[in-house]
């Protein structure tokens, strides 16, 4: 039996539309992750680049468990001195919420450069509007799935 690796002619991109309000962050993050990696078709090579286009909208809307609303996010300048931090909360109420998102999948993915790639294929929005109804996005819907991992 010979082991399956797919070549470009065999990937096939879906465009997938994901609602995130009221998931919780790190579990939306993770669902993400999965589906620009490849990793939910049968055909996933850890190789090349088999995720599908992921829009994700009402990103200003996650939940965050914990005290993780008030969890510092610290960035250098690169200046003497210049440590700035954030809190999770005010980047939420700010002007880039999107950013939240993108970050925790970001880290969720390895750090190489089909990574990078694939980040690529991520778009999100903090409002419910997006400018992708052309491809015909299916929705999946993460709140269900969340829901029915969690146990009781």
């Amino acid at each position: 039996m010979n082991t399956f690796s797919a070549t470009p002619a065999d990937i096939d991109k879906q465009w997938i539309l994901i609602d995130a309000e009221g998931v919780v962050l790190g579990r939306l993050a993770a669902i993400i992750a999965g589906r620009l990696r490849g990793k939910h078709k049968p055909t996933f090579t850890p190789h090349m680049d088999m995720g599908d286009n992921v829009i994700v909208i009402n990103a200003d809307k996650i939940q965050l468990t914990g005290n993780k609303r008030d969890k510092p996010n610290y960035w250098h300048t690169g200046y003497p001195g210049g440590i700035k931090s954030r809190t999770t909360g005010q980047i939420l109420e700010g002007k880039h919420p999107e950013r939240v998102v993108t970050q925790a999948v970001k880290r969720m993915l390895p750090g190489n450069r089909l990574s990078r790639k694939q980040m690529t294929n991520l778009r999100v929005y903090a409002g419910a509007e997006h400018g992708h109804e052309a491809q015909n996005p299916t929705v999946l819907d993460v709140a269900s799935m969340s829901k029915k991992n969690t146990r009781s």
